[in-house]
């Protein structure tokens, strides 16, 4: 299958800038930009690197808003998956010719096709995005290439004015994720299934799990009752353990900690610390 790569978590909320805060501080880092265009949606939102990947929140600005309705429903937490893949065009078409899922959104242009689905009927309680970032003679290969410019951060010519928050944050990296799944469904098997079979992620070692082409894993948790369904927890790789000391430090004056992880946006954050061997670790 050719790769996809995870590239870009979003995020819903009550408090833009609460969040914000917590986020850039907490990650020693700034804002990278803010998309005039959700504004059709009646949204603001901001996006944050964590070196190569990227962290989008969202929150409304004006009533009666699908966002709002989600944030009233589920509070705050986990919108969207974004993905990145060579020829988001030939999925889609794969996907609607064998009625696998309904796109909802999409849009073209010179940097990138960018598809949503409907996430009814998709286990996990989350949107997925697949999207294709179009190669350029100064990005030729911007699936395969750590720091390639990112449709979601404006048009390429933006590129040099982020470049340097990702180099500062080159030291992060998504590492894994936990879906949950509805209240009454256990089969975690299923969804890894299903979403292997849409969007072409390669099955993971463990049951119930995606390996995507960059490293990041995603494990699909059962349902439990008195727990939401959609996005639990977010695990993020540190390398250098002074970084994630003061990462931790951060964290703690901010009041974030829990037993092992920080709580922002709705969701368990756990960072772990990976040696020159590549190896992850607890402290």
């Amino acid at each position: 299958m050719p790769p996809v790569r995870l590239r870009q978590i979003a995020f819903i909320t009550h408090d833009l800038e609460k969040e914000r805060h917590k986020l850039t501080e907490v990650f020693s880092t700034e804002v990278i930009y803010a998309d005039p265009a959700v504004a059709q949606w009646g949204l603001k939102n901001f996006l944050v690197s964590l070196g190569g990947d990227f962290l989008e929140v969202c929150a409304p600005v004006q009533p009666d808003t699908s966002v709002g309705r989600l944030l009233d429903k589920r509070g705050d937490g986990g919108y969207m998956i974004i993905m990145q893949t060579e020829d988001a065009a030939a999925r889609r078409a794969f996907i609607e010719t064998n009625g696998l899922a309904k796109v909802i959104h999409s849009h073209s242009s010179d940097d990138a096709d960018c598809v949503q689905y409907h996430p009814k009927g998709i286990k996990g309680g989350i949107m997925p995005e697949l999207d294709t970032q179009h190669p350029s003679p100064d990005h030729p290969s911007p699936l395969t290439t750590r720091l390639s410019h990112w449709h979601a951060c404006g048009p390429s010519s933006r590129y040099a004015a982020y470049l340097p928050a990702m180099q500062l944050t080159s030291h992060l990296a998504l590492s894994r994720l936990a879906l949950r799944l509805a209240p009454g469904n256990a089969d975690v098997v299923g969804a890894a299934a299903q979403w292997s079979e849409l969007f072409g992620i390669a099955r993971g070692d463990a049951a119930g799990e995606l390996a995507f082409a960059d490293g990041v894993k995603v494990e699909f948790l059962a349902g439990e009752e008195g727990k939401r369904e959609g996005l639990e927890e977010v695990r993020v790789d540190v390398r250098g353990r002074d970084k994630l000391m003061e990462m931790l430090g951060r964290a703690s004056r901010l009041g974030l900690c829990g037993d092992g992880w920080i709580r922002m946006v709705g969701v368990r954050w756990v960072f772990l610390l990976v040696g020159s061997d590549g190896k992850r670790s607890y402290l």
